[in-house]
């Protein structure tokens, strides 16, 4: 029962086994109600003749009864009295009475017959009612049977009401009954059993490639070799859309595992570099306190201090930290950053106003203004000017500078981990290379875009586009 196939098969074969019981009983008392009612219907008629005859005002041990062994027939009077019954009959039940005239009077009349040579007779009625029915059985020449029994009022010319109960066999029905039945009996479970082999043999058959992306995810997790795919079907099918979906994750898996690697070398580089520079100052500071380089170790030890924050801030988003849903006014953080920056090598301008507001961590968007700035200064000739402006339901932030600008090629790489298009790594060229892409990641998760482009200035332009308050990630998740 564990097994999917066992489960689809068995589902399956409850699911048609319930159906055609259900047809089954339908088509059964179908089919034995249209015969009953024929049966029913042959009685009647048989009844109705006699009943006419009563009516006519023919004594009853006159009655021309069917001969028909099949169709008993017995007449009785209103007190009760059985006054007529057909030849042959020799018991019956379901009727009014149970009671069979004994000796000749099966073949005739019970009654007086004195009255059969009066002149003009009157006429008597055949009730206008619908028959009765009953079910009973009957014993005709020794030969007991299930009968269906119509029974017709009559009232004589001679005003005497009689009952004529007439039978008609239901052998046909209980015949073609039970052959329907014994033919549903003997199907049934031959093709519940088609059922379910078909079943399991699709389901097999649809399950195979399944399994072969189990056992190829089981061989991955084992070697940890996540550049393996796993089969994907020709079909277009929902297995062939898991199998691609399966691989497009391997892919993302691998992405991420590489990145990751990558993120630690680097880190372990960048870090070994500026611990390494300290060490040596101190050592040397110990030894030769009069050599001891302050202004270089604090240097050292500030860099230190930020790669350290770059590495705590990029691990929580990799976490998947969102922010939070805090107003920002853009224009007035810009002017604030800006305003720190009184002994920058140069200066920047600026040209924002209030009021342009986006929801998000203000700690998050601060450290992408400051990098975009750090980033501007370091490569600009003579100017950077900042500014923030409202676009189509958008809070855009500008950052240009006069510099050498970005190579088209190149203005992708530059917001990878660790990546700076100079050379050198000492700390007169600039940071670690993760300013722009902890800039990056937080306008993405901030439900913007940061890009590069062409400054009018000859350098970089940086754009950094966010939803206004109020459309943001965090007010989106609320609704």
């Amino acid at each position: 029962m564990r097994s999917v196939r066992a489960k689809a098969a068995i589902g399956a074969t409850v699911v048609v086994a319930v159906a055609l019981i259900a047809a089954g009983a339908a088509v059964l008392l179908t089919l034995r109600s249209s015969l009953i009612d024929r049966t029913d219907l042959e009685a009647e008629v048989v009844a109705r003749d006699v009943a006419a005859q009563l009516a006519t005002d023919v004594p009853p041990g006159r009655l021309e009864l069917p001969d028909d062994e099949r169709r008993p027939v017995q007449v009785v009077a209103e007190d009760g009295r059985v006054v007529a019954v057909s030849k042959q009959l020799e018991a019956i039940s379901g009727t009014s009475s149970s009671e069979v005239l004994p000796g000749p009077a099966r073949d005739g009349a019970a009654g007086d017959d004195d009255d059969d040579d009066d002149d003009d007779p009157a006429r008597g009625e055949v009730s206008g009612d619908e028959p009765s029915f009953s079910s009973g059985a009957a014993t005709v020449d020794g030969d007991r049977a299930d009968y269906r029994f119509a029974s017709v009022e009559v009232t004589s010319g001679e005003r005497q009401t009689y009952t004529v109960h007439a039978g008609a066999p239901l052998a046909t029905e209980q015949d073609a009954v039970g052959t329907v039945r014994d033919a549903m009996l003997v199907g049934l479970p031959l093709l519940l059993a088609v059922v379910g082999s078909v079943t399991w043999l699709v389901t097999r058959r649809a399950l195979r490639p399944v399994e072969g992306i189990r056992r190829e995810m089981a061989a991955i997790t084992a070697s940890e070799d996540l550049s393996r795919r796993v089969p994907e079907p020709a079909s277009r099918d929902e297995v062939a859309r898991l199998a691609r979906t399966t691989n497009e994750t391997l892919a993302a898996l691998e992405a991420s595992v590489e990145r990751q690697r990558r993120f630690v070398a680097d880190a372990s580089h960048e870090l070994r570099s500026p611990i390494a520079s300290l060490r040596t100052q101190l050592e040397v500071g110990a030894a030769h306190p009069e050599l001891l380089d302050v202004p270089g170790a604090v240097e050292d030890t500030v860099r230190l201090q930020q790669l350290a924050a770059d590495l705590l801030l990029l691990a929580r988003l990799d976490a998947g930290e969102r922010p939070g849903g805090a107003t920002v006014d853009m224009g007035r953080l810009l002017r604030e950053e800006v305003a720190q920056r009184s002994g920058d090598r140069v200066t920047v301008t600026v040209d924002a106003g209030d009021g342009l507001e986006v929801s998000g961590a203000r700690g998050q968007l601060a450290r992408v203004v400051g990098n975009l700035l750090d980033n501007a200064q370091r490569h600009a000739a003579t100017e950077v000017a900042a500014a923030v402006r409202s676009e189509r339901g958008r809070v855009v932030l500008t950052v240009a500078d006069d510099g050498e600008g970005v190579p088209p090629a190149e203005r992708e790489r530059i917001f990878e981990r660790f990546v700076r298009l100079d050379d050198a790594r000492t700390r007169d060229d600039g940071g670690a290379g993760l300013g722009l892409a902890i800039a990056r990641d937080v306008a993405r998760r901030h439900g913007g875009t940061l890009t590069v482009g062409s400054s009018p200035r000859g350098g970089a332009l940086f754009e950094l586009r966010l939803p206004t308050a109020g459309d943001g990630p965090a007010q989106r998740r609320r609704r």
